[in-house]
């Protein structure tokens, strides 16, 4: 399965982003996380279908209503080992 980490930069962290990179993840099906960074970005690594990993992102780009995203990286990887089914919120850095 492919694997994509994102760097999202903007109003992303005290708006419920995390929660909503959640509910997304999960309802695309996908493995992996989401956390905090003390720089005040979000980090997410998510491992599954094409499909579903670039409904995420969509997703992600948007945001929600209280975020505003100014940039995403998005890097794609290999398959990651051990990454959380259902997908997770951890604890920022």
């Amino acid at each position: 399965m492919p694997t994509v980490h994102l760097t999202v930069r903007g109003r992303v962290q005290g708006v419920g982003f995390r929660w909503f990179v959640r509910e997304a993840a999960r309802r695309a099906g996908l493995a992996g996380w989401v956390r905090n960074l003390a720089d005040g970005s979000v980090e997410v690594t998510a491992s599954g279908s094409e499909q579903a990993l670039a409904y995420l992102v969509a997703a992600v780009r948007r945001g929600p209503d209280r975020a505003r995203v100014d940039h995403v990286a998005q890097e794609l990887r290999d398959d990651e080992e051990g990454l959380q089914r259902p997908f997770v919120v951890l604890k920022g850095v």
